[in-house]
């Protein structure tokens, strides 16, 4: 089984166009969670234009299946998380002013960086994933740093899919292989949806979690929330 970590940016997004408190982070994260999510993941930035940091530490106590908090480990999001301790920190390569998560780590240049971080983290008990593309060798950097999982983004698989689903998958078939071998678990994001993830899941039955946050919000608009989660949810069973 595949776990499913619904991404509450969007909501938060909603929120702060409005003022107030409508939608409500926390109610969303708590009720994803009874409609059948495994997990809430959160992205807080540094302008906190979505989540921010009181959110982080409001989602706490109500998130009870696996709480993961993505973010660029700055000195800011360091001390955040291990304040917070979730149950996971996904490492992302954000510039602060970047729109959305738009490619992987170049490990090898990071690497000192990126050691150092994940000893912190696993000293903090907390299990750590490097947000990566499919590119073997990186792969490789990735697993000498300690990490537990890699997060493959999933962006270029997303955009062709429609056209030759065969040849956007190879690549992460291949990659999803030299990491199970290097003895990393696999998590996914980034433009996953209802049409082109159970293929995905198909060709790639070992991910351990995908975490899913515009495309499911945009979904839940016309489905429902609990529709929505229980459809991705079929997607990865």
């Amino acid at each position: 089984m595949t776990n499913l970590s619904v991404n509450i940016n969007k909501i938060a997004t909603l929120r702060n166009a409005r003022g107030g408190n409508v939608p409500c982070v926390e109610t969303v994260a708590v009720d994803c969670q009874r409609f059948g999510a495994n997990g809430i993941t959160v992205h807080p930035r540094p302008d906190e234009r979505h989540i921010r940091r009181s959110d982080v530490y409001n989602l706490r106590p109500l998130v009870t299946t696996e709480f993961n908090i993505e973010g660029y480990p700055g000195d800011d999001f360091m001390r955040l998380v291990l304040d917070v301790r979730p149950e996971q920190v996904t490492l992302v390569p954000d510039a602060p002013g970047v729109l959305t998560s738009n490619a992987g780590w170049d490990v090898e240049t990071h690497y000192r960086q990126l050691c150092d971080i994940i000893a912190k983290l696993h000293e903090a008990g907390i299990r750590t994933s490097i947000f990566v593309g499919t590119d073997i060798d990186n792969i490789h950097w990735a697993a000498k740093t300690g990490t537990d999982r890699i997060e493959l983004y999933t962006g270029p698989y997303a955009h062709d899919f429609a056209a030759d689903r065969e040849s956007a998958i190879r690549p992460y078939v291949a990659a999803a292989q030299a990491a199970l071998d290097l003895g990393l678990d696999i998590n996914a994001g980034h433009d996953l949806s209802l049409d082109n993830l159970p293929y995905f899941k198909q060709r790639i039955p070992q991910l351990a979690e995908v975490s899913i946050g515009h495309q499911l919000i945009s979904d839940a608009l016309y489905l429902g929330l609990e529709a929505t989660i229980q459809a991705y949810q079929n997607c990865l069973r």
